[in-house]
């Protein structure tokens, strides 16, 4: 997806809050955020493991997580960066 398109698609459905999220190879442990996120990555890629499933995106790609869901992340060699999109 491009980023234009991205955009216009979060604010359709209420995603007030923007942010470019940059982060360097390696892990975060299991958490979890109080608000729902949907991302568009725009470099690197990130693999989200949620209930033991865990799926790899990449520059593109686009992920959805409902607030206060558990999720560990992982960052690709070269990093991740994405816009987010927060309610």
């Amino acid at each position: 997806m491009q980023r234009d398109a991205f955009e216009q698609a979060l604010a359709r459905e209420g995603f007030t809050e923007l942010v470019t999220v940059t982060r360097e190879a390696g892990d975060l442990d299991v958490h979890a955020h109080p608000f729902e996120a949907k991302a568009l990555i725009l470099f690197g890629e990130i693999a989200i493991r949620v209930d033991g499933s865990e799926r790899v995106y990449r520059e593109g790609d686009v992920f959805h997580l409902p607030a206060n869901v558990a999720h560990a992340e992982r960052y690709g060699p070269a990093g991740v960066q994405y816009l987010v999109g927060r309610k």
